[in-house]
């Protein structure tokens, strides 16, 4: 590499906050947003996988709570 191509990969490797906010703006009109029936169901279905798994927690703890009682007791 000559010192040209040294000094001209130097400078296009620099941050560019207006090129940042043009490509994400570009990349953003890409996307394939969600309608809204299928947002909604999808919301739905990741609240009742998160409660769920809050119950399941919930209820191995409590066991656990349980048992060490019996067992420490």
């Amino acid at each position: 590499m000559t010192k040209k191509d040294v000094e001209e990969k130097q400078i296009s490797t620099r941050f560019d906050p207006g090129e940042f906010v043009k490509e994400t703006k570009d990349e953003l009109g890409k996307v394939v947003w969600p309608d809204r029936q299928q947002l909604i169901s999808e919301s739905v279905a990741v609240m009742l996988m998160v409660a769920l798994s809050a119950i399941s927690i919930s209820l191995v703890d409590n066991l656990f709570d349980w048992l060490s009682k019996l067992v420490f007791k």
